[in-house]
């Protein structure tokens, strides 16, 4: 519940609001003198009909009216009386209320009385609370936290219980017979020495106004009041004074800055997972909300997303190592500071008992002198302290699933005001939420880093295009709270010179997502070993990812990494210089020719990995020599602020630049990014085309006769020693025997034969059959298969694949023997 300026009322001071009590004023013989609006409410009598009569006419039992005329003639003045009455209503009802009755000396030095009656119809929403009731009942009573003032026309003190003097400073016998500006010199004073003008000229009541001790030299410290001024009337209806009842608001006012500031923790403290950033929040928050000086220290584990030491205990193991990460003051440049943000922060700060005790280090009034404990501790330190004036101190140990990982210090030195208990607990609080952030941060750091490692050593560390492409690549993992990204690629050289380029992305971040990752990217390495056509290649991919996500959905409901996905396979021939491209959902290519013209050609639509719905189909490109194919993740051209399209307007814009070095015109790429932390990876591979000419190349065609087995093994021969390959040439006899007398076995029509010289010797047999030989371990009786065993011992590598018309066969022999 708020009063009217929104400052929080106590139950009290609620009920007593609600109940709206009818106060008057009696002289010594029980005449009527004063009277308020809220008595005309309560008994139905104006001021005009009720002044000067006998205060008798309002009670309804006469036995009323004896029990207040005897306690009237034995009590005398300073004396009270709280009771239970039955008031007569103008209209003739019957009123049950509850009277308080308080005496005050007149000018005439005779007893006065002020009565204050409430009637119990409303005080019943509140009985559930018998301390507001209680409250209600003994308003003026000495005892209770409601100050009471009666002054006259001139506002001039007439009266004023205990609790007024005792809650603002002000003895009462400064306070009688004067004004409360003459009593009090303050702004607040002046304030409401003005709004009881007011109310003593229009009658209306002013509620709720806040105002500060103003003696705060007493030994509460300074304390804010809530006061209402209500106007006592005449039979005239004439002003005869004003009544001010004041509540002290100070608990709830700080309750509600308390609750300001733990609102603000809650927007400001730990916007990122970055465990340095969190430490600098609180410390910003803390500065200068409630504290002129604060750091952050936190132990080194932190940062780095290591486990954190154990709590230590009184015979713990030593301290950790610190790091100053939160720094803040009211002066710039904080020179209070021993350490900078950043530094390390020296072991025997004085402050780190706090973390073998657990608990706070709380010193309202701090002792810097040399013989004190910090002035034996720390001699450099204290002096810091006496020289900037830090005469108040809060040390808070920042702990988190039973870990140490670092500590808070809250400093006061401008602001004189001591720290107080209630000052250590919303400090307390504080370093509550951030230890939350920080432990989140810290866990994040350490997965993070576990998966960029995991990822670092998953994507290929030297990736070559050899003699086909230069390559240049960039990947940049997301810095989110979602972790690192599934994005991957790969370079992997395929037989006859060509190269395989590889983009794709993982459905989710984190470990999990380069865990499926490495999965993808192996089973691509694999599929490509087998020389598959790229559209081929990803329906197998497909199988393998649906596969996977029905073994998970049947298992039991424990996590497991997800290889959903999309991928982009493109495979680059130097000979044919064209590219052959296939898609499962990921984003095209972007083609660059030589003059730096930049096409995103059109792919036919693949699904991405794991829905099994379309067929895969691929595009066959030629490529000019020098052209730079641009293969990317989405993370680079998506931009939640903009469309899609801008995106790749603004790639495409980067890679306009012909004649850039390859790793430049990465570089450049990479540049025109946003520079805010990225959500998802960016992965950007480039591979700028060459070609192998006529001179590196040679090839034959020959009819399927056993007796072209000599001529082609003649051919290869003179192709050879053309080369300046003729330690190869015995070898490379061997192998076209072999693979030409296979095709003339196991096959019909034409018969190709190509040599193709580039950082290898590869020899090609090509026919019509769709049969693939396999590589077999004959016994020694047996007669034949041995063919392929002694092509796979002469040559680095050999393998199979298929083409439009057939199958073909190859073998790789390095330049240069084995060392």
């Amino acid at each position: 519940m708020n009063g009217p300026a929104g400052t929080p009322i106590t139950a009290a001071q609620a009920a007593f609001q609600a109940a709206d009590p009818a106060i008057a004023l009696l002289d010594t013989e029980g005449t009527v003198v004063g009277w308020t609006q809220g008595a005309q409410r309560l008994v139905g009598y104006s001021p005009a009909e009720v002044v000067g009569r006998s205060a008798a006419v309002l009670l309804s039992a006469v036995e009323d009216w004896a029990k207040a005329s005897a306690f009237r003639e034995q009590n005398g003045a300073q004396s009270h009386w709280v009771g239970v009455a039955e008031l007569r209503h103008r209209d003739g009802r019957k009123i049950d209320v509850r009277l308080c009755v308080s005496s005050l000396a007149g000018r005439d030095g005779r007893a006065q009385w002020v009565v204050s009656a409430t009637d119990k119809a409303t005080l019943s929403a509140w009985e559930m609370d018998g301390s507001v009731v209680e409250s209600l009942h003994t308003a003026l009573h000495r005892r209770l936290p409601i100050g009471v003032v009666i002054r006259d026309a001139q506002l001039r003190c007439l009266w004023a219980n205990d609790t007024q003097g005792f809650k603002d400073g002000i003895p009462l016998q400064q306070r009688l017979g004067r004004r409360l500006t003459e009593a009090a010199s303050s702004v607040d004073a002046e304030t409401l020495e003005a709004l009881s003008h007011q109310v003593l000229e229009s009658g209306i009541p002013a509620i709720n106004v806040e105002y500060r001790t103003f003696l705060p030299t007493n030994v509460h410290g300074e304390r804010m009041m809530a006061a209402s001024l209500i106007r006592l009337d005449d039979a005239e209806g004439r002003a005869l004074g004003v009544c001010v009842v004041s509540f002290d608001v100070t608990d709830s006012r700080r309750a509600r800055e308390r609750l300001a500031i733990l609102g603000e923790a809650s927007k400001r403290i730990g916007t990122t997972l970055d465990a340095m950033r969190t430490a600098q929040e609180l410390a910003e928050l803390a500065v200068p909300l409630f504290a002129d000086y604060a750091t952050v220290d936190l132990t080194e584990s932190v940062p780095l997303g290591e486990e954190p030491v154990a709590h230590l205990g009184p015979q713990g193991g030593g301290i950790p190592a610190f790091r100053r990460a939160g720094l803040a003051s009211i002066r710039q440049g904080a020179p209070e500071s021993v350490f900078r943000r950043g530094e390390p922060v020296a072991r025997e700060c004085p402050f780190a008992r706090v973390l073998r005790s657990g608990k706070s280090l709380f010193e309202p009034i701090l002792d810097t002198s040399p013989g004190s404990r910090l002035g034996q501790d720390d001699p450099a330190q204290a002096q810091k302290f006496r020289d900037h004036a830090m005469h108040s101190l809060m040390v808070v140990p920042i702990h988190a699933r039973g870990a140490v990982l670092g500590m808070a210090v809250f400093v006061r030195t401008q602001d004189r005001t001591p720290f107080e208990q209630e000052d250590l607990l919303l400090a307390e609080e504080l370093v509550s939420w951030a230890a939350l952030s920080l432990d989140n941060a810290r866990r994040y750091a350490r997965e993070r880093a576990a998966a960029l490692t995991l990822q670092r050593h998953l994507l290929p560390q030297r990736a070559t295009g050899g003699c086909a492409a230069d390559v240049a690549w960039r990947y940049l993992p997301a810095d989110n709270h979602y972790g690192v990204g599934g994005d991957w690629f790969d370079v992997i050289p395929l037989s006859a010179a060509r190269v395989a380029l590889v983009v794709g992305d993982v459905v989710g971040h984190g470990i999990n997502a380069a865990a499926a990752m490495g999965r993808l990217r192996t089973a691509v390495r694999t599929l490509a070993d087998m020389d598959m056509p790229p559209e081929e290649l990803l329906a197998h991919l497909d199988d393998l990812v649906i596969r996977h996500l029905a073994e998970v959905d049947a298992g039991p409901q424990s996590p497991s990494p997800s290889m959903a996905g999309t991928c982009l396979y493109a495979v680059y021939d130097p000979v044919a210089r064209c590219c052959t491209i296939s898609g499962a959902g990921h984003p095209p290519p972007a083609i660059i020719d030589p003059h730096g013209g930049v096409i995103f050609p059109d792919l036919p639509t693949g699904a991405p990995l794991g829905l099994g719905m379309v067929p895969f189909e691929s595009v066959t490109l030629e490529l000019p020599e020098g052209s730079v194919l641009a293969l990317y993740t989405d993370g680079l051209i998506e931009d939640r602020d903009h469309d899609i399209d801008v995106g790749i307007d603004r790639l495409g814009t980067a890679l306009a630049r012909p004649g850039l070095p390859l790793e430049d015109l990465c570089s450049s790429a990479i540049d025109t990014l946003p520079t805010r932390a990225p959500n998802d990876d960016r992965t950007l591979l480039l591979a700028r085309t060459r070609a192998l000419g006529p001179s590196q190349v040679a090839s034959w065609e020959l009819p399927d006769d056993p007796a072209v087995v000599t001529r082609a093994r003649a051919l290869a021969t003179h192709q050879l020693n053309q080369w300046g390959l003729k330690h190869l040439a015995e070898s490379t006899q061997l192998i076209v025997s072999e693979l030409v007398t296979n095709a003339i076995r196991h096959s019909t029509g034409a018969i190709g034969l190509r040599l193709i010289r580039h950082e290898m010797l590869t020899c090609e047999v090509s026919d019509t059959s769709d049969s693939h030989p396999r590589l077999r371990h004959p016994r020694t009786t047996d007669e034949n298969g041995r063919g392929l065993l002694l092509v796979s011992q002469v040559s680095h590598r050999w393998g199979t694949r298929c083409t439009p018309d057939g199958k073909l066969i190859w073998a790789e022999q390095q330049l240069t023997p084995s060392p």
